[in-house]
Order: C-alpha cells, then sequence, then structure tokens
C-alpha cells in the first residue's frame, strides 16, 4: 500500500496539521494571530509573563497519533460594568497567558466575536435588568462560528434551593459558574476550560477537517469497530464496492471466495492487528453486485478506551491487473511508513495499460496505431481478467516438464471456450468514451425515479412489399454500372453510387457482389428471387434515417465482401460461411428506428418489451429478415435448401447479426484474441523456429548453406509440416470460424474510421445526426438521455470520433488486421485520427475546419 500526496488541514481557528519536518508560514486571511504548520509532538507550557508567576497554556496537543497546534486561548469577558468579578477573570487570564478583551457594549459583542473568533466567553448573568445574557448567548450561538467555542455564565450565588439548568444549557450556555472573584478560583475555573472543554472542541474541529480530507482522498477508506462492523466508508471505498452513500453503515463486508484460505487468511490478519501491529497484503471481497475483487489492504488497529482496540482501519487499492501481487502476508509495525508507490495517480481511464502504453498513447500522434503487432496485441488497453489468466498460464508453460505443460494446455481449452471474456471498463475521465459505452453498450432499461415506463407512440414495423418489378443485373443502367465497377476495391465511394441510384444502393451491389461469390448456385435460386429478396430487403431500410439506413448496409455488405476477399479468410472458412457472411451483411440492421437498443427501453416499446430488453434492435433484425424471407415464395432464397444446410446457414446468420451488438463488443474482441491470434502467433513461432534449426548454426542466414544430412532435413521438414497442419485445423474448427465470422462481421459495420478521410466525415456526420436527433427526441419526450454529450449544440464531433476510435476501433482492427493484413485500412485508420485530433486541438467541434 502506498500514501496519496501529503495532505494539509488548517482552519481558521489556530488548528493545523502536516506531515512535513518544518515549520511553514500559512499564508491567508486569519482572523487573528498568524497561522503555523507544527508537529510537535507532546504538550508544552508557555513562558511565564509576569516575573516567575507560574501560567499554563494550551499548546500543541497529540491525539493518538493526530498532531495539532493550539494558538494562544483568547477569552472575551462580557460585563456591563468592570466589577471585582470581570477584574478575577481578566488577572486569571494574565496569570495563564491567554489573550483577553473585555466588553460592555451588548450590541457590540456579536461582531467582537465574529473578529476575534474567542475561544472562551464568559458572560454575566447576575443582572437580568441590565443584559439579557440568555439572549446573547443564544444570538452568538446562531453564528455559524460559535460550534466550537466555549460559553460561561456567571451567576450569583444564592442559598436557596438550586433551580434546574436546563433552560441556562438550552440557551447555549456551555457551564455555569458560581460567581467568585478571587484570582485563583477564575484562574483554575479557566485551566480546567482550558485542558477540558477547550481541548474537547479542538478535537472535535480536528475530526471535522480529518474527515473532509478523508472524504476527498482518492483511496478507498474504511473504518470498522472491534466486531468489524464498518463504523465509516468514504465515497472512494464506496464507489469501489459498489454502494450507494451511507449503505454500508453497520454492514460487515468480510467475504473471501470459499477457494481461498479464508480460515488461514482471518488467522494472519489477526495475529498481527490484535497485537497492536499493522497487517498488509492482499485481501479479496465481494462488490454489492456480487463480484469478487482483489484488493491491497493495509488495516491498522486503533486503541481506545480501556487500553483496547476499538476501531480498525483500512486503507485499500484495488489490484491493478497488470501489477505483479504479492500472496503473502506481511506484519507490519504501526509506526512504519506506508509505501510510496501507492499514492501515484493511476490512470482510471485505462486500468490495464501498463507505463510504455500510457507514454505511447501521449507521444506523437503517428506513434498512436501500431498495426500488425501482436505485442500491441498482448497488451491492449482493456484487458479482460481472462486475458491475464492466460498469460500467466502461458507463461508458465516456459520453465515447466511436459507433463505440466499438457495439463496447461487443456486448461488453456477449456479457458478458450466458456464466456469468460468481458472487460473490466472505465471511461470516467472521458465524457464522450462514457456517454458512448453507456449509450451503445447498455442493454438494459435505464429507469426513472418510480421505474415506470414511457410507452411509445410510434411502433416500427416492417414496409409492405409493393415494390416496382426488378430488373436485371445486366440491364442496370450505364451510370449505376459506371458507380459499381470497382467494387471490389477497398476505396470504393458508396455515396457515388446511393447518389446513382436514387438511395437504393443495396439492390445494386448486392446483386453484383452475389453474383461474384456465386450465390445463387449455392443457394440453388434463381437470379429473380435474389432480385425480389433484395428488393424486399432494402424497402424495409428507412431511409429517413442519416446513418442506419440501405446505403449503410451496403456500406457493410461491401466490407465483409472485401474482407471474404482476402487470402487468410478464403483459406480458412468454408462456402457455408461465406453465404452466410454476406446475407447477414444484407440483413444486419434491416428496419432499424435510428434509435439505440437503450432509447427503446426506455421509451417501452413493443420490440423492447418482446425482445425484453435483452439485444433489442439485432434480435429484431434476424427475425423480421427470416420473416420476410420466408413468407413470401417469391424472394424465399432459402426454399430449395437442404433441411440441415439451411439450418446451420441460418445459424450462422442469426450469430453474426447478434454479434454487431455491442454490450458483447470488447468479449468478443477479447476472445478472438486469446483464442485466435494468441495461438495461431504460437503456431507460427514453433514453425519459424523449426525451419531456423535446418540451417548451419555457424552460417548468416544472407548466406545460409542448409546441413547435408538428408534424414535431418527430412525431419526438419516433417516438423514444419505437421505445424502448417496444425495451423490449419486450429482455424478450421467450427469455432474458430465463428469467431473468425463474428469479428469480421464487427468490423465490417464499424469500419467508418478506416475508409478514406471523406468518407470518414460523411459517416460521421450521419452518425452524429442521428445521435443528435435521438437526444432531441429524449428531451421533448422527458425520457433519460442516454448519451448527453450528443447535444446539437454543445457537441464536439471531433472528440466524439477521438473516443469512438480509442475505446472501441483501434485494439478491434489491430488484432483484425494482425490476422488479416490490411496496411491500406490501418493507414486510413492513422489518417482519419490524425485529422480528428488536429480538429481538437484547434478546439474545434465541427466536422470540418473553417475555410481559410
Amino acid at each position: 500500500m502506498g500514501c496519496a500526496p501529503s495532505i494539509h488541514i488548517s482552519d481558521n481557528r489556530g488548528l493545523s496539521h502536516s506531515d512535513d519536518d518544518e515549520d511553514v508560514d500559512v499564508p491567508g486571511p486569519a482572523p487573528r494571530s498568524r497561522q503555523r504548520w507544527s508537529t510537535a509532538p507532546a504538550l508544552v507550557e508557555p513562558q511565564p509573563r509576569d516575573n516567575g508567576a507560574s501560567k499554563v497554556s494550551v499548546a500543541d496537543v497529540q491525539f493518538g497519533p493526530m498532531r495539532f497546534h493550539q494558538d494562544q486561548l483568547q477569552v472575551l469577558l462580557v460585563f456591563t460594568k468592570e466589577d471585582n468579578q470581570c477584574n478575577g477573570f481578566y488577572r486569571a487570564c494574565e496569570k495563564a497567558g491567554f489573550k483577553c478583551t473585555v466588553t460592555k457594549e451588548v450590541h457590540a459583542v456579536l461582531a467582537c466575536f465574529q473578529d476575534k473568533l474567542h475561544d472562551i466567553i464568559i458572560i454575566d448573568h447576575r443582572n437580568p435588568r441590565q443584559m439579557d445574557a440568555e439572549a446573547l448567548c443564544r444570538s452568538i450561538r446562531s453564528s455559524k462560528f460559535s460550534e466550537n467555542t466555549v460559553i460561561v455564565g456567571v451567576v450569583r450565588r444564592v442559598d436557596k434551593e438550586e433551580v434546574s439548568l436546563m433552560p441556562f444549557l438550552a440557551a447555549g450556555f456551555t457551564r455555569r459558574y458560581v460567581e467568585n472573584p478571587n484570582v485563583m478560583a477564575c484562574y483554575n475555573e479557566l485551566l480546567q476550560l482550558a485542558f477540558g472543554e477547550v481541548r474537547s472542541q479542538l478535537k472535535l474541529r480536528a475530526c471535522n477537517s480529518v474527515f473532509t480530507a478523508l472524504e476527498k482522498s482518492q483511496e478507498a477508506i474504511e473504518i470498522t469497530s472491534e466486531d468489524h462492523i464498518i463504523q465509516y466508508a468514504n465515497p472512494a471505498f464506496e464507489t469501489t464496492m459498489g454502494y450507494q452513500s451511507g449503505e454500508l453503515i453497520g454492514k460487515e463486508l468480510a467475504q473471501v471466495p470459499i477457494n481461498e484460505k479464508k480460515g488461514d487468511l482471518l488467522d494472519a490478519i489477526n495475529s498481527c492487528v490484535t497485537i497492536d501491529k499493522e497487517w498488509q497484503g492482499v485481501y479479496h471481497t465481494q462488490k454489492k453486485n456480487g463480484d469478487n475483487i482483489q484488493q491491497n489492504v493495509k488495516i491498522i488497529p486503533v486503541i481506545g478506551q480501556g487500553g483496547k482496540i476499538r476501531h480498525y482501519v483500512s486503507i485499500i487499492r484495488v489490484c491493478n491487473g497488470n501489477s505483479k501481487v504479492e500472496t503473502t502476508t506481511e506484519c507490519v509495525q504501526t509506526d512504519s511508513q506506508t509505501d510510496n508507490q501507492a499514492g501515484k495517480h493511476k490512470d482510471r481511464r485505462k486500468h490495464s495499460m501498463d507505463a510504455k502504453a500510457v507514454s505511447s498513447r501521449t507521444s506523437d500522434v503517428s506513434n498512436q496505431r501500431r498495426h500488425s503487432s501482436l505485442a500491441r496485441i498482448h497488451s491492449m488497453m482493456i484487458e479482460a481478467p481472462i486475458t491475464k489468466v492466460i498469460n500467466i498460464i502461458n507463461a508458465a508453460q516456459e520453465n515447466s516438464p511436459v507433463p505440466v505443460t499438457e495439463a496447461l494446455n487443456r486448461v488453456l481449452d477449456i479457458l478458450r471456450a466458456t464466456e469468460l471474456y468481458s472487460p473490466q471498463f472505465n471511461a470516467q475521465d472521458d465524457p464522450h468514451a462514457t456517454d458512448l459505452v453507456g449509450g451503445l453498450m447498455s442493454d438494459g432499461l435505464r429507469r426513472f425515479s418510480g421505474n415506470e415506463y414511457v410507452l411509445a407512440t410510434k411502433n416500427f414495423q416492417p414496409s409492405s412489399s409493393n415494390m416496382a418489378a426488378p430488373i436485371s443485373l445486366h440491364d442496370i443502367p450505364p451510370q449505376i454500372a459506371l458507380a459499381i465497377e470497382n467494387e471490389e476495391q477497398w476505396d470504393f465511394d458508396i455515396f457515388e453510387l446511393e447518389a446513382a441510384t436514387q438511395h437504393r444502393p443495396l439492390i445494386y451491389l448486392g446483386l453484383k457482389i452475389f453474383a461474384r461469390f456465386g450465390m445463387c448456385e449455392f443457394l440453388q435460386c434463381s437470379e429473380t428471387t435474389l432480385r425480389s429478396w433484395f428488393q424486399i430487403i432494402e424497402t424495409n431500410y428507412h431511409s429517413s434515417n442519416p446513418y442506419h439506413n440501405s446505403t449503410h448496409a451496403a456500406d457493410v455488405l461491401h466490407a465483409t465482401a472485401y474482407f471474404l476477399s482476402r487470402d487468410k479468410i478464403k483459406k480458412t472458412l468454408d462456402r457455408i460461411d461465406e453465404v452466410a457472411a454476406l446475407i447477414a451483411a444484407a440483413i444486419h440492421d434491416v428496419d432499424h428506428p435510428g434509435r439505440t437498443n437503450s432509447f427503446l427501453c426506455n421509451a417501452g416499446n413493443e420490440l423492447a418489451v418482446l425482445y425484453n430488453d435483452t439485444a433489442v434492435l439485432e434480435s429484431h433484425h434476424a427475425a423480421l429478415a427470416f420473416q420476410l424471407t420466408l413468407e413470401n415464395d417469391k424472394c424465399n432464397i432459402f426454399k430449395n435448401m437442404e433441411r440441415n444446410d439451411y439450418r446451420t446457414l441460418r445459424q450462422s446468420i442469426i450469430d453474426m447479426v447478434l454479434a454487431t451488438e455491442m454490450t458483447k463488443h470488447f468479449e468478443h474482441v477479447n476472445k478472438f484474441i486469446n483464442s485466435i491470434n494468441k495461438p495461431l502467433a504460437a503456431k507460427e513461432n514453433e514453425v519459424r523456429r523449426a525451419d531456423s534449426e535446418a540451417v548451419h548454426p555457424g552460417v548468416s542466414l544472407g548466406s545460409a548453406v542448409k546441413i547435408s544430412d538428408s534424414s535431418a532435413l527430412g525431419g526438419q521438414a516433417e516438423e514444419v509440416g505437421r505445424s502448417l497442419e496444425d495451423i490449419e485445423a486450429m482455424l478450421k474448427t467450427p469455432e474458430s470460424r465463428a469467431l473468425i465470422k463474428r469479428m469480421m462481421i464487427k468490423c465490417s459495420d464499424v469500419s467508418n474510421p478506416c475508409r478514406p478521410l471523406e468518407h470518414c466525415i460523411e459517416w460521421a456526420a450521419r452518425i452524429s445526426e442521428e445521435y443528435f436527433s435521438q437526444t432531441d427526441e429524449e428531451k421533448q419526450r422527458d425520457l433519460p438521455v442516454v448519451m448527453p454529450v450528443f447535444d446539437r449544440n454543445t457537441c464536439s464531433i471531433p472528440k466524439s470520433q477521438i473516443s469512438f476510435i480509442d475505446y472501441f476501433i483501434t485494439d478491434m482492427f489491430d488484432a483484425w488486421d494482425a490476422f488479416v493484413d490490411l496496411p491500406n485500412l490501418m493507414q486510413h485508420l492513422d489518417d482519419n485520427f490524425k485529422y480528428w485530433k488536429g480538429l481538437d486541438e484547434k478546439k474545434l467541434l465541427s466536422l470540418r475546419p473553417p475555410p481559410e
């Protein structure tokens, strides 16, 4: 554990505290004497002021581990006339070394107090007709500065029966002094006040200051009773544990996962703290949502009444995923200094970034996108816990015997086949990223105060099938034919095709791409059926949507076809995978309403009700596409397929469409990296190593001479061949092909930042307008605003694009590029990121810089 940077506490009553060793002057408008920082550890008596008379004052005071400095006490005497009692207290103040002020004017008392902020006020309560002492006391108590002030009332000595003190105390007096003008009696009274009530008030002032520091501390701090019941938890602790303010008070959170040696761990902790020593180590507990979290914890016992341990203070930091944490426990003496390293602020936005990743982010923009780099993949910004587990196992395999290595391989196979890939994500310091994550990855209902639904008035129904007669691919108008001529190239202009087709690009581009991939032959359907199918699908895209329209569908179809043409994909996927991918791309957003899932859930839309607020739109796209296809024989492209082939194809299409849902974005990316990229890299390293062993070790590779032993050569070639077969077999498994197809359609769906700059800008304009429109409607209908930064009056489009690229695009396309090899896409990504970064650095909110 470490310390946060030094926290200084001071107040305008003379209280000060510091961890520094030297006294330092504190600037500022102190109401009276100049303040000082001090670390004096003990009570000090002041020097006497008159010849040899004994005077005692509160100076520096230590409360347990806290050290505070008290300035010279100030006393205010409120007497309407200077009689013996007034003079007695005045001389007693001189004897004690206190500063004393006397006032006879009642109306001036409050102003005098607020100017000097006296520690003790003594009011003459003996003559009600001359001064209403209780009213004056109430007036002083009404001031916000009097909370820690001791007010004494001087009363007459009477022989009759004592009366109740309740009215006296209710007026605000701290205690009563029965008149006695003797200087020593007054002196003793002042000493009792100084070492009693005044010191107590000093401690209360100190506690308020200390707890204010705790409330603002970034360290998670918990104070429990001797029975481990939580007495105090600061906001950082509540946030760490997932609780709201005040929910933890009175609870016990000493929960350890059952796979830990709970008894041994608790015994180790108790063996330290019960002998008044600190315990420091790694501890597990559960958040409110049930998630187990690992923490670096320092537990400090606090001695209380009776010399017994009455409280435990825990200083907590959630373990950083990349830091190597020692699981051993350690006892630390209570006067030891805490480790300085933990006080250094972590980057809350990207918890899994190491120092090199952070520095690379802040270096030259051109170095912020590293492509085709497995080193980049191994140090992803956003790592799932399972990623870290796999990395640890991989490292353990290097120096393990063969049986252990084989056992760990089986463990890795199990881990890669389970759903353990959701990352730990935090983007608190980037509002654009926070809104994107919340708006795109939140699938559940964002509830109102009363959990009431606001029912949508607009229901999104599929369009009718009243269409113009489909035209043949061979009868395409020349302008359209020219627009789709280079559709095999990545820089193909989809917007030119959109204009040429009057916003119906999907049917024309789809017919050409499907013809190129021989879709009719595989599906055993006619071109007429395929044309009818494309027409009904495109009709059910909303042309009124700025972004989610048939042009977007055509763009995703184009990207998917481009990826399917890459050598690595062609060698990996089967024919049925290609067909499923192209159909999924064409239908993946059919009947999209131009609103996010969160909007539909919040609005109580019938689709959200139908799909239980889970993957609402993606489920609707897939279901509607099959409904439209199967209900009309003229456009049923599946009608001639064998039953088993159709079921396999249908399942693959649905799986790909559902993969475009953003709530599982990081799960899909992490699983692809851990199950495809990393094993593939390991296999390729084996091939290179086996191949290099066939080269004579004494000759450089530039003039390498193969060894002449034919048997050795044959053995090396056989090993290389087996490794290549292993790679091919690994990629050909149904699980691997499913991961590749999901990654492919995800990259196709959000490929805008990897398009040429002008295309990227146009797509950014369209998606921003769609989000602006949603925000407008949310405000108009009094719905929760899902993405507040997308307010058309204040939004920075460059910032939103930078955040989208940072959090969703970079890692995904780095991984996809490492598998497929896409240097042209990654160059566009670099160029586009620099463009948006340049606009943001100029504080521009728009899509383009102003004309020169």
